[in-house]
């Protein structure tokens, strides 16, 4: 994939995928790192629905995190987040471990130019290329969720919806315009830099607040430099309607219905009570698998990357 190719579907998948983190629910710089501990929510089924889209809509990455999450386990993946185990709630979105990469294409210097230069020589004008593109893209994705073992039925149901609503954003999308692009580029730029995250190992290096306070204003930039392109994100979670379906003990099951796009999403989302509040059983299901995750040195594939990075 080439550099302006992640530059121009990237954000649009990156974004998405945070209302599927918001809908799955069921990805400012100047804030105190040192802020206090959110304040505990999810007396109900739906509260904990809705507190996690309302955390989103303030791109306000931080309290989804904390409200995600018990606190106990919480810390267990800050934890994990320090030692490079994990990136959660990053770790929910789609090409999530490109995302690092993303961040430090976008820092670099001269990115403007040469991402611009990229567009222009690869893209202006390609309308017909780029929706078959997304065409493509959205029907390998929709096969490889309903065949992948990693999801719940719910889960699955949910994620074909939102591929399907976001294949078709693709096609229909004015992505080759050359106006637009010069007019995203900086402001994707300026949002990487101001992160201070485009270097390697800077995720790690911040820890899980820091990177998720720094990330916030990049969150809300790349919702305005999606808007004119036909995706308005804060317009879907706006729009987001929780219901409950049915509770019983400490398992519940909640309706979220949502338009991405212009397509009608209707997703369900399974929940479960934990120390009297609700949290989604997918999200918890997530942090814990990467709570106790091995360090990637400790993997075969971690030590070959480790080896290559090492002077010879």
């Amino acid at each position: 994939m080439t550099l302006i190719r992640r530059s121009v579907f990237a954000p649009a998948h990156y974004t998405a995928a945070i209302v599927l983190a918001a809908a799955i629910i069921a990805s400012g710089c100047n804030r105190n790192p040192e802020r206090a501990s959110v304040a505990p929510t999810g007396d109900t089924p739906v509260a904990a629905v809705n507190q996690l889209v309302k955390d989103l809509r303030d791109n306000d990455l931080v309290a989804y995190a904390e409200h995600a999450l018990p606190p106990t386990l919480h810390q267990e993946v800050a934890m994990a987040w320090s030692e490079g185990r994990t990136t959660w709630p990053l770790s929910e979105l789609p090409l999530s471990e490109q995302l690092p990469g993303f961040i430090t294409t976008l820092a670099e210097p001269e990115a403007e130019k040469t991402l611009l230069a990229a567009f222009r020589r690869q893209f202006s004008g390609a309308d017909r290329e780029l929706r078959t593109a997304a065409s493509t893209l959205g029907l390998f994705a929709a096969q490889y969720v309903q065949r992948s073992s990693s999801y719940s039925d719910v889960e699955r149901e949910h994620y074909v919806q939102l591929i399907v609503a976001l294949s078709n954003w693709g096609k229909n999308a004015p992505l080759a315009d050359p106006s637009l692009a010069k007019v995203a580029v900086p402001q994707l730029v300026a949002a990487a830099r101001l992160t201070g995250l485009g270097q390697p190992g800077a995720l790690r290096q911040a820890g899980m607040q820091r990177s998720l306070t720094r990330l916030g204003p990049f969150l809300s930039r790349l919702k305005v430099v999606l808007d004119p392109y036909g995706l308005d994100i804060d317009a879907t979670l706006d729009g987001a309607q929780a219901r409950l379906i049915e509770q019983t003990g400490d398992t519940a099951k909640v309706r979220l219905d949502y338009t991405l796009a212009g397509e009608a999403v209707d997703a369900q989302i399974l929940l479960e009570r934990r120390d009297g509040r609700w949290y989604l059983s997918n999200l918890l299901r997530h942090a814990e698998a990467q709570a106790v995750a091995p360090s990637p040195a400790a993997t075969p594939a971690g030590r070959e990357a480790l080896s290559k990075s090492l002077p010879h």
